[in-house]
């Protein structure tokens, strides 16, 4: 147990430090620049590097013992922070005011990399879950894993802030070089037992989009579980793209970030629940039923303009997200091999995480010139503005709701496909003794 807690520990502190760094960086940059057009680019390119580099990173991860994997990970981090962090203190202040700056995108370019380069570790920790893990209680270790996640993404939402506002960018970097040293180092004294790499092919030498993709076919349903949730990630954009626009329509932003620093804490909930709990008997059964309680929570609380059903409703719905993530990471790491698990961890990482710029990039037109003229000036108001409301904001509560029925009968589509069927018969999970104390640490031979 000591070796998981050790690398989950190391891997919680990892995220935070990348987590801080690229909040940190956007807060920054708008408050130097004053440009929206700057932090929209940021946005869109972070998530667009994510979603191409999980077939590269998922590559390396296979390719090498997993320590090997995350060390190579913490040394290009530590390194790009370094050299970002040299190029700020030797550049005059006034030209990071300048949204054109070479100088100010190579910053920004170095930070970004330097944060992506972290993800080696989301794949190889889930990787790792398999090595040390017995397979009955992979569900709790991932739920942990989730717990590990939120608590990074509640800490580094408070502090990214807070340090720009008090300290400016020159301590923060300071501060995320620091950090990265102490994960470095503290990374070199955990030993995980890997006994060896195994090599099945060639494949492991480079990307291998090809080898992963033929791994992923050879396990009937695995394809429909990973476009169903990159379907979901699609629909899920449009909150995450409009949710801000439609809560400050309801309180003042001040209001509003308190509101989310509360909310966030639902990442935690949700992973705890998973850690202490598990997943039951059917797995893949949770999943789908998380989801259609997630949809419904979409179509009841944009019903009426009101913060507390947004509040609750949201809270509910981010409890879910670690029971989600913990799904298909326990099924994954149940039925594909130890040795192609960072391939396949990065094509679905590269996968779902693509539909987040695609919404982005369409929801905004389909909401301006569509939903929001519906429910101000045309035909809404006069069919349903007498009880729903009118103005911009019902308009995106209009599409919110249409989201989540959508969500919902793809869903229940979904649970009556043959995928679903073939996939439930492949995974069968035995009845689990809850151990609420630790999670048993598999057996190394």
């Amino acid at each position: 147990m000591k070796t998981f807690y050790a690398v989950l520990a190391n891997s919680l502190a990892a995220a935070l430090t990348n987590t801080f760094v690229w909040f940190a960086v956007t807060f920054w940059v708008y408050l130097e620049t004053k440009s929206v057009l700057a932090t929209s680019v940021m946005a869109g390119v972070y998530l667009a590097t994510v979603a191409v580099s999980g077939f590269f990173l998922g590559s390396i991860v296979d390719r090498y013992r997993k320590k090997t994997s995350m060390t190579i990970s913490a040394t290009i981090t530590l390194a790009l922070y370094i050299v970002a962090l040299i190029i700020y203190v030797t550049t005059p202040e006034a030209v990071f005011k300048d949204d054109s700056s070479i100088n100010l995108w190579l910053f920004i370019t170095l930070c970004l990399f330097g944060a992506i380069t972290g993800n080696i570790r989301t794949i190889a920790l889930s990787t790792v879950v398999t090595i040390l893990i017995e397979e009955d209680h992979r569900d709790k270790a991932n739920g942990m894993v989730g717990t590990a996640n939120g608590v990074s993404f509640l800490v580094a939402s408070i502090f990214s802030g807070l340090v720009i506002g008090y300290l400016g960018v020159l301590w923060m970097m300071v501060l995320a070089v620091a950090l990265s040293v102490l994960v470095l180092i503290h990374l070199l004294t955990i030993d995980i037992p890997e006994k060896e790499i195994v090599h099945t092919d060639s494949g492991t030498e480079h990307i291998d989009i090809r080898g992963t993709i033929a791994a992923v076919g050879m396990v009937p349903g695995l394809f429909g579980l990973i476009f169903f949730n990159t379907f979901n990630n699609f629909l899920g954009g449009v909150f995450m793209s409009l949710m801000d626009a439609y809560g400050l329509s309801l309180v003042s932003v001040q209001a509003w970030g308190i509101l989310w620093g509360i909310l966030s804490l639902g990442f935690i909930v949700g992973g705890l629940v998973v850690a202490k709990r598990g997943l039951g008997k059917m797995p893949l059964k949770t999943l789908f039923v998380a989801n259609i309680i997630m949809w419904a929570i979409c179509i009841v609380f944009p019903i009426q303009a009101s913060i507390i059903l947004l509040g609750v409703g949201m809270f509910v719905y981010l409890c879910l997200i670690p029971v989600v993530e913990a799904t298909e990471q326990t099924i994954l790491q149940k039925v594909i091999p130890p040795e192609r698990q960072g391939r396949v961890f990065g094509f679905a990482q590269s996968i779902e995480q693509a539909a987040s710029p695609i919404t982005a990039f369409l929801i905004g037109p389909i909401a301006k010139f569509i939903f929001i003229p519906f429910m101000t000036t045309g035909a809404g108001v006069r069919l349903i503005g007498d009880w729903f409301g009118i103005g911009t904001a019902r308009g995106l509560a209009l599409l919110f709701i249409v989201t989540g029925i959508l969500g919902l009968i793809v869903t229940l589509v979904a649970m009556q496909s043959a995928a679903y069927k073939r996939l439930s018969l492949i995974y069968k999970k035995p009845s689990p003794e809850y151990d609420t104390d630790s999670v048993p640490v598999q057996e190394q031979a």
